[in-house]
């Protein structure tokens, strides 16, 4: 039995010659890690001896060879010799000794789980797949809830004659393999209850921008065949590793509700698994409680930490006792194989409308015709060169994704077969749009983007762009901090291998518009929102939560971990919400809670919200949010910061109220900074300093206050600028005057991001730190370094 079948427990990771890349690993974490809190479904695998002995059995070498040939020839086509080669292969008879060692162990099966006809997966497992220069994996069947040892033997054929399905005969053509060389080993493991559980697929690090501080998780309700071929858009998580190890840290640094439109499940009557809508109930619910997240992320980090490479893992939750399993791990091969040196910079200028969004992968632009193609069957159809639009792909697609510019599907998720593959064909993708193939049509030119953070955008017509090679071995060392000005959480860790001090300015109002979309007081005051359409889109966006407070603390406080987490443990400095009362006004049911007001520019807006009663639930809410950042999340290098603080007096309410709410200015290391933007901040800056720990200029409020221009004026557009004397003495005083006093002082303005030679003045004024935007980020740390001397 020993040459035909061998269980898991006596499989080692050496062993792919015997069974392939999957079955390999399993048997290494079985042996290795079960110890280590790493459950792993039983069962045993065939081996590639006795694939041979099946081909030699049923003489088919030779005419496999055959079929082969006049492929390469061309005197037949792809499918002609797929089609016949697994005929040959499933209509073949078992050697006697093959067929006894497969049905002893299934014996022995049944006797492990207790169970007359146990259910097992039957999953193949070729022996050149999962290795570290070639991916890909799933080039050959799956078959789940097999019941019986004739329904096994069957599917064990199946699983032989998949190694010449058309997608795999494809594959191993461009990868160079020899087609008699390779052989495929059967993983026959015991079916885990996910069909009334949940599963999905995770990987140790993110796999857009390879940011290896985090394991990103995927889940859907059901099997896991529909996350893996991207038939749902799932739930996403990822979290923060490093804080893995602190027991009493939840650091989940992002938290987002799938469609999940389907589930597979059991089926009966011959049929193994179908697919059945999920219910409403299911769709407005995550798979994954916060306990369970932080449980798979520890098993991926012990994972990867055996491995010592990031992982690309399959789980699944057993329905029945709500155990969680590891069904697969292989290596991951994009990111993990990613040029460390340069980074490659993707910015759009000019744009059409946008036609509709997805999540975004591959983190580049594509424009092109669209090649509409809505079944496999159609894939002869499609033009070279142009965009791939489907709802959704799986193996069998990959010889046109091959030849397309970029491509688009209505279902998916990020670790779906279509971004899986773009990723590895450094194509952008959009996945998940929902309705790509319907606003879409043949021939239409449009641009794909993927440079603009987590959302991907297809825009109508040919847009404007332009590439960067950042090489970060050529960036200077400076005295003076450069840091980044961020809003988008998505777009974070697109920045992660730029070596920032941190971030001087991380907009709060940004995450709320965005990720919340909802006012906070509509959500302390829920009684209170009379429009109809907005309660009903508020029920929605709350549903998955025990009440809806704690929808907006804790969106927003994943939020702004995710980009506590890119930058920890430099600082990373949280303004609090700086809407104007008509931006309030436009978020879901906001038009009840504010004032209309001729001028909100200089209106009730930053520190004089905070402690007022018409906005101070609100504002509890944004504290919860940071405590519960850098309290239960770990993110302790959040600094908060109080925009548009008038007087010293004010300075006192604002930090009582937070206090009230558990932030303690000095408690817990909570450091608290005050936007330098009003002409009174400079005028009393030894008081306010003796009420915060450091200034942050924003450059573009002091000069419209300093010169008394409205910024958003079109007329008085020439009289607006950064650099007016005016401007520059109370920049240079507040710098002086705070430094007297030992209070930082940094510039988060727009100004050094468009005028870079503008850094160079701020450092002979001695400022601390300057925030730029990312791209810009290589020209001021340049500036700096030269204004240093």
């Amino acid at each position: 039995m020993a040459d035909n079948v061998i269980w898991f427990e006596h499989l080692r990771r050496g062993d792919v010659a015997k069974v392939g890349g999957k079955n390999s690993s399993l048997g290494e974490m079985v042996q290795e890690l079960g110890g280590r809190g790493i459950a792993v479904p039983g069962g045993f695998a065939t081996t590639s001896d006795a694939y041979r002995a099946y081909i030699d059995h049923n003489d088919l070498h030779d005419r496999i060879a055959a079929e082969m040939q006049a492929l390469t020839d061309h005197k037949i086509t792809l499918a002609e010799a797929g089609t016949r080669i697994r005929a040959m292969i499933v209509g073949g008879d078992w050697p006697s000794d093959v067929l006894e060692d497969i049905r002893t162990a299934y014996v022995e099966m049944a006797k492990r789980t207790g169970q007359d006809d146990p259910s097992v997966a039957v999953r193949s497992s070729a022996t050149a797949e999962d290795l570290p220069d070639a991916s890909f994996a799933g080039q050959q069947e799956t078959f789940l809830n097999v019941e019986g040892e004739a329904a096994l033997l069957a599917a064990c054929k199946r699983c032989y004659a998949s190694l010449f399905t058309d997608r795999a005969i494809t594959y191993r053509t461009v990868q160079g393999f020899d087609h008699m060389q390779v052989a495929l080993s059967i993983g026959v493991q015991q079916m885990v209850r996910s069909d009334i559980g949940g599963s999905g697929v995770m990987f140790s690090l993110d796999t857009e921008s390879g940011f290896d501080k985090v394991v990103l998780i995927n889940a859907a309700w059901g099997l896991g065949e529909n996350v893996v071929q991207g038939a749902v858009t799932p739930d996403e998580y990822m979290v923060y590793k490093p804080h893995l190890s602190n027991p009493d840290l939840v650091p989940i640094v992002e938290r987002s509700l799938g469609a999940k439109e389907i589930k597979m499940i059991y089926a009966e009557g011959g049929q193994a698994v179908k697919n059945v809508k999920t219910s409403k109930a299911e769709r407005g619910q995550f798979v994954l409680s916060e306990a369970e997240t932080v449980e798979l992320a520890r098993m991926a980090a012990t994972i990867e930490d055996h491995y010592e490479c990031p992982m690309d893992m399959e789980w699944a939750r057993d329905g029945n006792t709500g155990e969680l399993y590891i069904v697969q791990a292989r290596p991951e091969t994009v990111q993990s194989r990613a040029g460390a040196g340069a980074l490659k910079s993707y910015e759009i200028d000019e744009k059409g409308p946008v036609l509709t969004t997805g999540l975004s992968v591959g983190g580049a632009i594509a424009s092109g015709p669209v090649c509409l193609i809505e079944s496999a069957a159609d894939i002869d159809n499609f033009i070279d060169g142009a965009i791939l639009v489907t709802g959704t792909t799986d193996p069998d697609w990959v010889p046109i994704m091959k030849r397309a510019s970029a491509i688009i599907t209505d279902h998916g998720g990020r670790t779906s077969h279509a971004a899986i593959v773009s990723r590895e064909l450094g194509l952008p993708a959009i996945v998940g749009t929902g309705d790509a193939t319907h606003v879409l049509h043949d021939e239409q030119l449009v641009t794909v983007s993927c440079a603009e953070g987590e959302e991907g955008y297809v825009y109508e017509g040919r847009a404007e762009f332009h590439v960067e090679e950042i090489d970060l071995g050529e960036l200077p060392d400076t005295k003076t901090k450069v840091m980044f000005n961020m809003a988008n959480p998505s777009a974070a860790s697109r920045w992660w291998r730029l070596p920032a001090d941190g971030v001087g300015l991380a907009r709060m109002e940004f995450v709320v518009n965005n990720a919340i979309k909802v006012h906070p007081l509509a959500l302390t005051r829920f009684e209170q929102v009379t429009d109809e359409a907005a309660r009903e889109e508020i029920e929605a966006l709350t549903a998955a939560y025990p009440d809806k407070p704690s929808y907006f603390v804790d969106q927003l406080a994943t939020g702004l971990s995710r980009i506590a987490a890119v930058h920890y443990p430099n600082p990373v400095i949280v303004r609090m919400s700086d809407f104007k009362t008509n931006e309030y006004a436009a978020l879901l049911g906001g038009a009840g809670f504010e004032p209309d007001e001729e001028n909100p520019m200089i209106g009730w807006r930053g520190a004089s919200r905070y402690y007022s009663e018409g906005y101070k639930d609100g504002f509890a809410l944004e504290c919860q949010a940071i405590a519960k950042a850098r309290g239960v999340k770990g993110f302790d290098n959040i600094i908060m910061m109080i925009p548009f603080c008038r007087s010293p007096e004010e300075a006192d309410r604002v930090l009582e109220v937070m206090a009230e709410n558990g932030l303690e200015r000095g408690k817990d290391g909570l450091q608290v900074y005050v936007m330098c933007e009003i002409p009174a901040n400079v005028i009393l800056a030894e008081e306010f300093a003796k009420r915060f720990d450091g200034f942050s200029i924003g450059s573009n409020d002091l000069t419209q206050l300093t010169l008394g221009v409205d910024r958003d004026n079109e007329n008085l557009a020439h009289v607006f600028r950064e650099r007016d004397p005016a401007v520059q003495w109370m920049i240079e005083q507040v710098i002086t005057r705070a430094h007297a006093v030992g209070a930082k002082v940094g510039f988060c303005g727009q100004a050094p991001s468009n005028d870079p030679e503008f850094a160079e003045l701020l450092v002979g004024y001695g400022i601390d730190s300057i925030s730029v935007t990312p791209d810009a980020f290589r020209a001021v740390k340049a500036n700096v370094a030269k204004a240093e001397g």
